[in-house]
């Protein structure tokens, strides 16, 4: 098939690549968004798919609403069977759903209909969620509502942040995304309904979400900092400023600190919650780069009874 691949981070680079390794498929042009503002100079930078692209000598196309006559346009020129779609990060309007012959296809970070939305891997892990995987479906006006083609299952590990899961699904993904490929153009897969069980939301995780309460069970604070890592950050306040959470690990046998009571020994520092301490790992104080829990106490210079949160 002629394809157009649609998609912008470096999560969705895997795809692209098995895409281009497959050598059944053409890959006529990819479509992302426009070249933005990165680093302390703000230049305008693009995205990581749009350089995969350029690197591999294809097409590249950055509408600044994929609803923009130039592009739509251009899509029809190019004419593609199938758009491949992984984390392109703007709504498809129907005008240009109708494009390509066999539709727009997404691979999503999740076992569908479970978390819709924007940060699913985020999501499940913030849920506890034991297992985890990706999907592809056929795109719709709908949110992530479109029938399945296929899945891949992951197991989500205890110690794992939505960026480690999200690497691994990103490389297990790309092979689902490929063999979906082939399984439209050969005609051995049937996209099936999604349930109307099971369905739960991703929306984009807020700053606020990943505010971390002490006085949840370590259990929760555990699921929050590994969620929210790398992004947006889980936090908490000490001393009226913003101190981010890189790292942290329940302690289940203390038990003796009230919710965010902290205790610092000299390599240690641990936080009180509404069941048994954490200990803070690593840390990263506002304008400051992330260090050692333990560093950043000493020079805090903690006294007894001090509070994060508070």
């Amino acid at each position: 098939m002629k394809l157009v691949f649609a998609g912008t981070p470096e999560v969705a680079v895997p795809a692209l690549d098995a895409l281009i390794a497959s050598g059944r498929h053409e890959v006529a042009a990819v479509v992302t968004r426009p070249d933005a503002p990165a680093g302390r100079g703000r230049r305008l930078v693009a995205s990581p798919v749009a350089e995969r692209a350029e690197e591999a000598g294809i097409e590249v196309l950055k509408p600044a609403k994929p609803r923009d006559p130039a592009f739509l346009e251009r899509l029809r020129e190019i004419a593609p069977d199938c758009c491949p779609v992984v984390a392109y990060g703007a709504l498809l309007p129907r005008v240009a759903l109708d494009v390509p012959a066999r539709g727009w296809v997404n691979l999503h970070f999740s076992l569908l209909p479970a978390w819709r939305g924007a940060a699913p891997v985020q999501h499940s892990l913030m849920a506890g969620d034991e297992i985890t995987g990706a999907s592809t479906f056929l795109i719709e006006e709908g949110l992530d509502s479109g029938p399945v083609y296929g899945t891949v299952t992951e197991t989500v590990r205890p110690t794992d942040t939505s960026g480690d899961l999200l690497t691994r699904l990103a490389f297990a993904g790309a092979g689902l995304l490929a063999a979906t490929m082939d399984g439209i153009e050969d005609g051995s897969l049937k996209a099936v309904p999604q349930p109307a069980e099971g369905v739960t939301l991703a929306p984009k995780i807020t700053v606020e979400d990943a505010r971390v309460d002490w006085s949840a069970p370590a259990l929760r604070v555990d699921r929050v900092v590994r969620g929210c890592t790398p992004a947006p950050g889980a936090w908490t306040t000490f001393r009226g400023e913003r101190l981010k959470l890189v790292q942290a690990v329940p302690l289940p046998d203390r038990t003796d600190l009230a919710p965010g009571q902290l205790a610092a020994g000299k390599n240690n520092v641990y936080v009180g919650t509404g069941s048994h301490a954490v200990e803070l790992l690593w840390v990263q104080a506002q304008g400051k780069k992330p260090m050692r829990a333990a560093d950043w106490a000493r020079g805090a210079r903690i006294t007894e009874g001090e509070l994060l949160g508070g």
